[in-house]
């Protein structure tokens, strides 16, 4: 029997299994027992390789530390106390 006879060829969106719908109404998966018909538009785990995007990662430099008040105090005391 050629495979135009069998209908049309599927692959089971749950289970990935490939089955022809031997021409009957309903394409149901012979492994899962799921319906076809109610697969979404696009495939759950299928993804081509255009449609990964990458991720643009920024460098992030670190901050510097600004001096505060209480820090500019410390270093005048600390250059009066040498001899």
């Amino acid at each position: 029997m050629p495979a135009k006879d069998l209908g049309t060829k599927h692959v089971c969106f749950k289970c990935n299994a490939k089955f022809y719908d031997l021409k009957k109404p309903d394409p149901i998966c012979p492994k899962c027992g799921a319906d076809q018909r109610e697969a979404s538009a696009k495939p759950e785990g299928r993804r081509s390789r255009l449609s990964a995007t990458p991720k643009i990662i920024e460098a992030v430099e670190p901050a510097e530390k600004e001096e505060t008040d209480e820090d500019e105090e410390v270093e005048e005391e600390d250059e009066d106390e040498e001899p």
